[in-house]
């Protein structure tokens, strides 16, 4: 009797967590509550400078992204994706190297993995198959914050750790697992994104009643990038409020970044060792 029991509890499981896979469709990322979120941003909100619009921020935006595509031929980067409970006991998890060749090769080696086999089966390996998916040239096009996708609401200027940001709010034009609604912080010189944070824009099943999400990212150094690095992904949360099951947690972090290693002389040659966000 225990036996059938604790089998439907693992086939439950492992149904609610399959769900949770179409949130790194979306974005990858997550948040805690309100509280933990706006610990992370050092500053007030502040009023917004003059000349700042909508379509500049569209504009420098989609003009960063094409500048850090077309500098960027390589990296690969240590990920460590895991599933737990809010005590943080990790139920399964799998590292390995995430490797991207451009303009849109992207592979994941993995060299270790523990825990449930039914949720590294069922969750993580669908999870790492759409994050690469999501990364290739069609799907970046379907995802970028751009005016085919998203308008924007200015909300004003505000300090995340050593980045000035403007703030804007996003509202996706369509329902699909690949957008988000959300404020998203731009970096004021090099209008890169530097924080997401929001749910997805595409209800993901009847079982998932709320997923939030948030994605930092870091500036690796990059000497012959014009303002000085590569804007990549520091960490990725997301918290899921689950029907039956409550909240559980997954996180994503990315670590050791070695970018361009196989250019020629004439070309940067960068390591950086990334750090956790706790």
């Amino acid at each position: 009797m225990r036996a059938r029991k604790t089998t439907a509890l693992n086939t439950e499981l492992s149904v609610f967590l399959v769900d949770a896979v179409f949130v790194g469709t979306a974005i990858s990322a997550l948040g805690a509550n309100t509280q933990e979120r706006e610990a992370d941003l050092t500053g007030p909100l502040e009023a917004l400078r003059p000349g700042i619009t909508e379509s500049r921020i569209f504009s420098e935006l989609l003009a960063q992204d094409k500048l850090q595509s077309e500098a960027l031929l390589e990296y690969t980067v240590l990920t460590s994706y895991h599933v737990a409970d809010l005590m943080g006991e990790v139920h399964a998890e799998k590292i390995g190297r995430m490797e991207y060749r451009g303009p849109n090769k992207t592979r994941f080696v993995a060299t270790r993995e523990k825990g449930s086999g039914l949720i590294r089966h069922f969750v993580l390996n669908p999870l790492i198959a759409s994050d690469i998916e999501a990364a290739s040239a069609t799907h970046h096009c379907d995802s970028a914050i751009s005016p085919a996708n998203y308008t924007l609401q200015l909300l004003g200027e505000q300090q995340v750790g050593p980045y000035l940001c403007f703030v804007v709010l996003a509202m996706p034009k369509r329902r699909e697992k690949y957008l988000f609604e959300g404020k998203v912080w731009i970096d004021v010189r090099d209008y890169a994104v530097v924080r997401l944070e929001g749910h997805p824009a595409k209800k993901l099943s009847f079982w998932i009643e709320r997923a939030d999400f948030v994605r930092q990212y870091q500036k690796i150094g990059g000497f012959c990038f014009p303002h000085g690095g590569f804007w990549l992904p520091q960490k990725d949360e997301t918290f899921l409020q689950m029907r039956l099951l409550g909240r559980k947690v997954l996180t994503i972090n990315h670590q050791d970044y070695s970018m361009n290693r196989s250019a020629g002389d004439n070309e940067s040659v960068d390591r950086a060792q990334g750090f956790e966000i706790r």
